[in-house]
């Protein structure tokens, strides 16, 4: 397995979100931008997920040669986000979101594919290499909020357009692995679908992303108001990141132990008390170093959980579509929906009942996940 290549794909994809999400609305807000555009706005970097990542993963399970898909994504992405430099009026930057974001979101879940083909039947070694990713993350949010104090936000366009390069140089160091032959498969995608534990997968997954619609679009700007400097938010991130590390390294353990859907009803109940305690208490700096930590469930033995089922759901003919899938339906529609309500939420009633309707929509996640995903038959 080429270990180094793949991680090095991680470290830079990753790395681009370790820009985006915290700094993107600070960059936003200093063009002048109030919180509904900002939140529709950062919408638009979700809403692409929607539907890039199932067209993409159609033609990698038809054509083959995912690595291709990767590259060519990588490649347009950089080049699309140039128009950013010039892009200073709401709808041109919608435009230039839609086009960079819309190729960059195609990559991953196929690069998902080329990963879990790497890996075989150590699926649960996933982690060790999606830490490199958080590493990535760390990095970047660490260094930028440095910049961006010293700086001023515009320094951002800069750094993510060299990330996007980095990201396609990384892609082209990785091949497509060996084919494998699978067992035949006489059923559709349609039936994979309507069993009760896959639909409860997709409605706690949407979930949980909704619920970080306040986090993602404005964790930033809410600790900017409670007079935090950015490389003291910077450095928030980058714990929270540091915390998804430290789990990743040991996911593997977890899933062996507790199965990958007590994991994942685990990470939205704790979800729902992290957003609680950032709306209630986003003043006590010790209090957000703590809800930082709970990153290492909300994300890290979240997605590694996820990731685990999709794979596990979605195999042979299907793979590509069932990693398309998850990324589409949370990371792109329930972040895209999360982004757009919190918007409104914040504008209308404000930060406090923003995270506490957040951590309403985190607890609906986890009794979804509780009545249908833990009916999981054994594989």
């Amino acid at each position: 397995m080429p270990y180094w290549r793949l991680s090095g794909f991680y470290f830079f994809y990753f790395a681009a979100l370790g820009a985006l999400v915290p700094y993107w609305g600070l960059y936003l807000q200093s063009l002048g931008f109030g919180a509904v555009e900002i939140g529709s706005l950062t919408a638009i970097l979700m809403a692409t997920k929607i539907v890039a990542p199932y067209i993409w993963g159609w033609l990698g399970d038809h054509l083959g040669h995912r690595m291709r898909i990767v590259r060519v994504a990588s490649l347009v992405s950089a080049l699309a986000f140039t128009l950013m430099f010039w892009a200073d009026d709401f709808w041109a930057i919608a435009v230039a979101m839609s086009l960079f974001s819309f190729f960059w979101n195609a990559s991953l879940p196929q690069f998902e594919v080329v990963t879990l083909g790497y890996l075989g039947k150590q699926v649960n070694r996933y982690a060790l290499l999606r830490v490199w990713g958080s590493i990535g993350f760390i990095v970047t949010v660490l260094a930028l909020g440095w910049l961006v104090d010293r700086q001023g936000p515009a320094v951002v366009l800069s750094v993510v357009f060299m990330i996007y390069l980095g990201i396609w140089l990384a892609s082209l160091a990785v091949r497509d692995p060996d084919p494998q032959a699978h067992p035949p498969d006489h059923r559709s995608l349609w039936q994979v679908l309507r069993q009760p534990a896959v639909l409860g997968f997709f409605v706690a997954v949407f979930l949980m992303q909704l619920s970080h619609g306040p986090y993602y679009a404005f964790y930033s700007i809410y600790m900017t108001d409670q007079g935090y400097s950015k490389t003291l938010i910077g450095g928030l991130w980058a714990l929270g990141v540091a915390a998804e590390v430290a789990v990743f390294m040991v996911m593997h353990h977890f899933l062996e132990r507790f199965g990958a859907a007590r994991v994942l009803v685990a990470s939205l109940l704790i979800a729902a008390l992290r957003w609680v305690l950032v709306g209630v208490f986003p003043g006590e700096l010790w209090i957000m170093v703590g809800a930082q930590l709970l990153h290492a469930a909300t994300f890290g033995t979240f997605h590694g959980a996820a990731i685990h089922l999709a794979a596990r759901y979605f195999h042979g003919r299907f793979k590509g579509r069932g990693q398309a899938l998850y990324s589409s339906i949370s990371f792109g529609a329930g972040g895209a929906v999360g982004a757009v309500m919190a918007g409104y939420g914040w504008d209308r009633f404000g930060a406090l009942s923003t995270y506490l309707i957040a951590g309403s929509v985190a607890l609906v996640g986890a009794a979804a996940a509780y009545l249908l995903v833990r009916r999981l038959p054994p594989s």
